[in-house]
């Protein structure tokens, strides 16, 4: 595309925004909201126009090559991606919950699910690049020189010997004789067979009618099979079942396209380089052509203030420090004696400063004692606020844009640029720029000018003389060589006193605090060096986010409106990971105004891809990679000491190559609530007194993510596990939508070629409770170097792999039931719960009021337990037509007919076990266990089936 197209769509996009930024300013309504549901649906609306707002600007941010327009897009583009977290923080803290769902808002809007899609800044890495490869190269060469990695990757070659080769050409020469022999015979064969047929009809005469007959009725069929393939194959083209011919073939305006991207990126750097050199060129022209002029200005105007102040106040005034804005305060338009009474009132305020430094040790204690009451009474606030309604929070980003938007008012948006046709960077906004850098160095020096020369006319004039404060310089202690900083420095770092002792009385200098100083005194590469060498700095895999294929969920909005909870799709989760990782890692900005996420868990079944979203996450952000699981360090730096050591190791390598992403695997594993005894040895339990301590010491402006990845979030202790980890993503496994993506993803990429028979849809439906791992394992299984050679003769179909699918365990719906028990169970689970049932209630004395309703309620909670009365007869039916052991299972059916008397259930849970004990009516003890689980899990889920 061209640049005016560009030009365009930013346009469009700060039009845009500009309209979003005034329906905001207009709702900010000084009343609180109450009703929850506009609430959300004001929020979700403003998120989705976000979003697609966020798309224009980074593709224009990408493509455009002014590099001052750049700067820019730039400003607003951060702006709106930090709008964007903190609507989705606001979301989260409305509904309870990290999923959300938009399925009116863009039926609404006529938008599909792609236009809600967070996309990746592709600066991100682009203005990394270089730095990334010469990281990469690093930590190759230490894995080569450590031994860790091989220079090359050596191909396995299976050594044989002399006889085997000759054998295996002796088998192939074999084969080819025998090959030839069978078409030869068959050749034999065959003229036998027409000599017979000749023998045989030798007395008849030809019948020439019939043979055209028959070769007619025959190519007639065949041509007309033809026919009903192509006309039934445009029909499902026309319908959208099946892809068009051309539509796996690459196309040549999209290869055109791409070169055309790639030569706007070059020309993008080059302009770049450009500007760059003509910021230094102009401004070194600006001081030399101007520089005089100002400098001469600025003094005139500053004696013109002396004399003033001198003539009001009697004697000259007392010149601004640095620190105050020097000069700037005199040309802020206010008189001598504002001047003079501020600078006044400043001394005031030191003096008051110094005396206020002294009760600070009587206030921390009052404070100490006020922190309980001071916890009652935020508690007491939330009750109270969420009582008056909802209030929309101060936002750091609105500033940002509104400033962007009104950069964007006053130079671009009526700027002709009919003589740029090359879109080169404009000298005079460059000189408009420049011009402010260059009077503020000049008043600098300026400044120090006059501050000499009023102290001459002080002393000329005045007879007064400047009193001089000179700070006596500490003391300083060296050591082998090296400049040690003072002992009062070593005393707060390394918990050492050089000069004096436990007592207090002055000793000898320690020498051992100077020695651990120097160990201590090391560089960044020599730590990366040895955590590389120690397997815990590690190399990520080379994923994308968007390798991560999911679908998105239709229905969620429906099932929230009826009270049912979804499951959240792969579409959902890989957002998640967009917003609460990806965007904050990339940019130093967003990280630190935005919403702060400093510990993230994923959990979910084994499969569900918790590793390679962590891959992905330092793939798209450049990010560095620790390794910090239990089995990954077990044995490395033993002691407190040694751990202790290990921890500041990464953490300051990490703060000091950010972004950085610290993985904890089998995270479960460091909250366990009693560590198994296979596992003692391997002290799973090292890191969880520290990980909140060091939760603690990271800041906003560190990008360090700790990222915890689970697959038994069960075993651990919830409350300090969720301590740690205050964002939790629960990944289910892969609905049909996903399964059926996955699987034609997954054939492609290994090889494999779509059929036209309905393969894809078999696979999907037959793949439920199967997750991502175990597809990818079965077409990987199937599709071998000698399949794919075959596909041409034997197309792939869904029998086969579905019998390497079979061959592994699927993620069943209890394993299933029990990630969702236990994401109840923690803090946002529990607040969703609790929401839950106040609206609940409230439904509920609604209805209470309605009697005909509550009639109709009744009647329907007797039908049901009419009808499992009959499921359960039935059940028995079943059970006690078997050989043995009638008695026991009778009675555990029967207290369990009891049960369920008193509470109105559906049966459809008891119908599939009706069916699973028919088919092992011989174990009882089977069908025991399965009625007793059955049993526990409807007492569970009694609550929301009994009668009203």
């Amino acid at each position: 595309m061209s640049n005016s197209t560009y030009n365009k769509m930013w346009a469009e996009a700060q039009e845009g925004l500009n309209n979003l930024l005034q329906t905001e300013t207009e709702d900010k309504s000084p009343k609180p909201l109450k009703d929850h549901p506009i609430v959300f649906q004001m929020l979700a609306t403003f998120y989705v126009k976000y979003v697609q707002i966020f798309h224009n600007l980074e593709t224009a941010y990408d493509q455009i090559v002014h590099p001052q327009k750049r700067l820019v897009i730039r400003q607003v583009l951060e702006g709106v991606m930090g709008r964007i977290l903190e609507l989705k923080n606001e979301m989260v803290e409305l509904e309870n919950s990290e999923f959300h769902y938009f399925d009116d808002i863009l039926q609404d809007q006529k938008l599909c699910p792609e236009h809600i899609e967070i996309p990746i800044p592709r600066y991100f890495i682009k203005e990394k690049l270089k730095v990334l490869k010469e990281r990469e190269k690093i930590l190759a060469q230490i894995l080569v020189n450590a031994g860790l990695q091989d220079i090359e990757p050596k191909k396995h070659i299976k050594v044989m010997t002399f006889e085997e080769a000759i054998r295996i050409i002796q088998i192939s020469e074999r084969a080819r004789q025998g090959r030839l022999r069978a078409e030869f015979m068959k050749q034999i064969y065959l003229e036998e067979k027409r000599e017979r047929q000749a023998r045989l009809h030798s007395g008849k005469s030809p019948n020439l009618d019939a043979s055209a007959v028959c070769i007619q009725k025959v190519w007639r069929g065949y041509i007309q099979m033809k026919r009903t393939e192509k006309i039934r194959e445009e029909e499902m083209i026309f319908l959208g079942m099946s892809p068009p011919p051309h539509f796996h073939r690459i196309s040549a305006s999209l290869m055109q396209a791409q070169r055309v991207e790639a030569m706007r990126c070059e020309v993008q750097e080059k302009h770049e380089e450009e500007y760059k050199k003509a910021l230094v060129a102009i401004k070194n022209r600006l001081r030399e052509m101007e520089g005089p002029d100002i400098k001469e200005s600025l003094q005139e105007q500053i004696r013109q203030w002396f004399i003033e102040c001198r003539h009001i106040t009697g004697k000259f005034p007392d010149y601004p420090d640095e620190e105050d804005g020097g000069s700037i305060v005199i040309f802020s338009q206010k008189t001598p004696e504002q001047v003079a009474a501020e600078l006044a009132a400043k001394e005031e305020e030191l003096q008051k400063k110094s005396k206020d430094k002294g009760k600070k040790g009587k206030k921390e204690k009052e404070k100490k004692k006020k922190g309980k009451e001071k916890g009652k009474e935020k508690q007491e606030k939330k009750a109270n606020e969420e009582k008056e309604g909802w209030k929309m929070a101060p936002s750091n980003f609105l500033p940002i844009m509104e400033e962007g938007n009104n950069w964007y008012k006053d130079v671009w948006q009526h700027r002709e640029e009919g003589w740029n046709f090359h879109q080169e960077y404009d000298p005079e906004l460059v000189k408009e720029e420049k011009r402010k850098e260059v009077k503020e160095e000049i008043r600098v020096q300026v400044d120090e000018l006059m501050r000499q020369e009023l102290k001459n006319l002080k002393l000329a004039v005045d007879r007064e003389k400047d009193k001089k404060k000179r700070s006596g310089k500490k003391d300083k202690v060296s050591h082998a060589g090296l400049v040690i900083p003072p002992a009062q420095f070593l005393t707060q770092k390394w918990g050492y006193n050089l000069l004096t002792s436990r007592s207090g009385t002055k000793t000898r200098t320690k020498s051992f605090a100077v020695e651990d100083y120097i160990k201590n005194a090391r560089t960044i590469d020599s730590l990366y060096k040895e955590l590389v060498e120690g397997g815990l700095l590690i190399k990520p895999k080379t994923v994308k986010l968007s390798d991560y294929v999911g679908e998105y969920s239709y229905l969620g909005t429906t099932l929230r409106q009826v009270d049912i909870e979804p499951m959240p799709s792969l579409a959902d989760v890989r957002q998640l990971i967009a917003l609460y990782g990806i965007l904050p890692l990339g940019s130093q900005a967003l990280h630190e105004k935005s919403p702060l996420v400093k510990a993230l868990l994923l959990a979910g079944p084994a499969g569900v891809g918790k590793k390679m979203l962590v891959h992905a996450l330092c793939t798209e952000t450049g990010a560095n990679l620790f390794n910090l699981s239990a089995s990954n360090i077990a044995g490395k730096y033993p002691g407190k000491s040694g751990l202790q050591m290990l921890l500041n190791m990464v953490f300051k390598v990490a703060k000091q190559l950010q972004p950085s992403v610290v993985w904890i695997g089998n995270t479960e594993k460091t909250f366990y609530k009693k560590v198994p005894k296979a596992e003692k040895e391997m002290e799973p339990k090292r890191l969880k007194k520290n990980l909140p301590k060091i939760l603690k010491s990271l800041k906003a402006e560190d990008r360090v993510l700790i990222v915890g990845t689970t697959t038994r979030p069960f075993d651990a202790d919830l409350r300090p596990f969720c301590k740690v980890y205050k964002k939790i993503i629960l990944i289910p496994r892969p609905d049909y939508a996903s399964r059926f993506a996955l699987w034609k993803h997954i054939i492609l990429q290994n090889g494999g070629s779509l059929s036209k028979s309905p393969t894809i849809s078999c696979l999907a439906k037959m793949s439920d409770g199967f997750t991502q791992g175990h597809i990818i394992y079965a077409a990987q299984t199937i599709l071998s170097e000698r399949r794919i050679r075959q596909l041409n003769r034997k197309p792939l179909t869904a029998v086969e792999l579905m019998g390497a699918l079979a061959r592994q365990d699927p993620v069943y719906k209890e394993e299933e039931d029990m990630f969702k028990a236990w994401y109840a169970k923690t803090p946002l689970g529990k607040a969703r719960a609790k929401a839950l049932m106040e609206e609940s209630g409230v439904q509920t004395r609604a209805c209470a009021q309605c009697p005909d309703v509550h009639t109709v309620q009744r009647e329907n909670g007797l039908q049901r337990r009419h009808q499992a009365d009959e499921a359960f007869q039935r059940l028995a039916d079943k059970i006690t037509a078997a050989e043995q052991s009638k008695a026991k299972v009778y009675v555990v059916l029967a207290n369990f007919q009891l049960f369920f008397q008193q509470k109105s259930i559906t049966t459809k849970k008891i119908e599939t076990l009706g069916m699973y004990v028919q088919k092992k009516s011989s174990k009882y003890s089977e069908a025991i266990f399965l009625l007793k689980n059955c049993q526990v899990k409807v007492q569970r889920d009694s609550r929301q089936y009994e009668n009203p």
